[in-house]
């Protein structure tokens, strides 16, 4: 649903004669970019989108998400090791991962140390390890379809700079993509700081 309404959007704004000449997606908006950007045609995203929602409803679920008022860098001193770093969304706000057993505790002892956190409504653990039983099989999936360089330049939410043509028609690379953290904020302060720019958000919100 994310990735149509995403896609839709993106398609009226282009008819009205509004064109990226760069974008930035976060988790699942990385493949509207790319999409957009020629990498995977319409069908082969759509393909790929459903076939990486099947794998994630079958995984067990159990898991969930933390959004986390603080650095990432404070945050790793202490992140137990059931847990992983989902996203970088700010200097200071970071999503954290993993079972809900550890998440849980490691909610309370952050609480403890004055630290804001906030549950986030997620089915299961997004961008934790509790997704690998389905990389294999993910990017068995990726590589059955055409990639292709991007003719749009767009951020890696993994390196949170530009993606190289090579990454871009690795199915390696969106195998990682869905298993490690969301780069987000440095692909933001990246797009801020090369030159002026008017920012367009696309998404259902």
């Amino acid at each position: 649903a994310l990735f149509a309404v995403e896609w839709a959007l993106a398609q009226l704004w282009i008819s009205w004669g509004v064109e990226p000449d760069a974008m930035l997606g976060h988790s699942i908006g990385e493949y509207t970019a790319a999409c957009l950007a020629g990498v995977f045609s319409l069908e082969d995203a759509l393909k790929l989108v459903a076939a990486r929602g099947r794998l994630i409803g079958a995984l067990p679920s159990g898991g969930g998400m933390l959004a986390v008022h603080e650095s990432e860098k404070v945050l790793k001193r202490d992140l137990p090791r059931e847990l992983s770093i989902a996203a970088v969304n700010a200097p200071a706000l970071v999503v954290v991962s993993g079972p809900e057993a550890a998440l849980a505790a490691f909610g309370q002892t952050l609480e403890k140390r004055g630290i804001s956190t906030r549950r986030l409504h997620t089915s299961h653990a997004f961008h934790s390890a509790m997704m690998e039983p389905m990389l294999a099989p993910f990017e068995k999936r990726v590589s059955q379809v055409t990639l292709n360089a991007p003719q749009i330049p767009f951020v890696s939410n993994l390196t949170g700079t530009w993606i190289t043509g090579e990454q871009a028609v690795d199915p390696g690379y969106w195998t990682a993509h869905l298993r490690r953290e969301v780069r987000f904020a440095e692909g933001l302060a990246l797009l801020s700081g090369e030159k002026e720019r008017g920012f367009l958000e696309i998404g259902p919100g």
